[in-house]
């Protein structure tokens, strides 16, 4: 089988596309490229759905957390709390041990016993939780005299905080914002581990990965392929977060424009 005739077969198999039976033997390079690309699809599913949706929830979080108001910053600080205080691995078990008993209760529960839906879930609260640490260290940052400016301004409630504190907020916090979202990308690894099944073995890049591993009893090439596409998005999350960062900062001088420094998460 040629190259082409492997990307049209595989390329999209995760998807449910192109063919359904895996290569059972003569492994070749392009397959297992195909293959592992093909499953870097969902992580990149996990971790873009993920960073968006906990994005709004990590501003409420922080905003709550900065609230004089007991009851609303309570909440805030045992979210944060719980799921920086626990590991993303046994929040998947737990995850999952919890959908599948909801799930004898309600029929609508059936979707997040799976990894699409139930890992994502897990995700998004776990990064969400992170972020809104972030965003509230920021938000404690915002100059006071930006406050300031914007009440000699006349602005305040919502339009003080649209204007004035949510930029200066996420300015702030983007250069560690930038690191959490790669993190991110790479804890989707983790979804493979989990307890969520891949639906007709549809899984993520090490998933396929470890299918390779296990037939060809080497480790050494299709692991490095998954190590490799993940530089790549890495290098993808980079450059784009790189590009609001600069959007963050256009109203500054080009030499007072702060760069982003990245500090990989060495323990989570």
């Amino acid at each position: 089988m040629s190259c082409a005739q492997t990307i049209q077969d595989y390329a999209l198999r995760s998807l449910g596309y192109g063919e359904r039976l895996l290569p059972r033997s003569d492994f070749t390079l392009c397959e297992q490229f195909v293959l592992i690309g093909s499953g870097l699809i969902w992580n990149i599913y996990f971790g873009a759905f993920a960073l968006i949706l906990g994005f709004f929830v990590a501003t409420a979080v922080a905003l709550g957390k900065a609230s004089p108001i007991t009851a609303v910053r309570k909440p805030a600080e045992w979210f944060i709390f719980v799921f920086r205080g626990s590991p993303l691995f046994i929040q998947f078990f737990l995850a999952y041990f919890l959908f599948i008993q909801l799930k004898t209760v309600s029929s609508f529960f059936d979707p997040f016993t799976s990894a699409w839906l139930g890992a994502l879930v897990v995700l998004f609260l776990n990064t969400s939780a992170y972020t809104g640490e972030i965003f509230y260290g920021a938000l404690r940052s915002v100059p006071k005299g930006d406050l300031e400016a914007a009440d000699a301004y006349g602005l305040s409630g919502w339009t003080k905080f649209r204007r004035v504190t949510w930029p200066t907020m996420l300015r702030l916090a983007w250069p560690s914002y930038t690191n959490e979202a790669i993190f991110l990308f790479h804890a989707t690894t983790l979804v493979f581990f989990a307890g969520f099944p891949a639906f007709q073995q549809r899984g993520d890049a090490l998933y396929y990965a470890n299918y390779f591993a296990d037939k060809t009893f080497n480790p050494f090439i299709p692991y490095p392929i998954v190590a490799f596409y993940f530089i790549l998005l890495t290098l993808g999350v980079i450059l784009l977060f790189g590009g609001v960062n600069k959007r963050l900062n256009r109203h500054l001088a080009a030499g007072n424009r702060p760069r982003l420094k990245l500090r990989p998460t060495l323990i989570r």
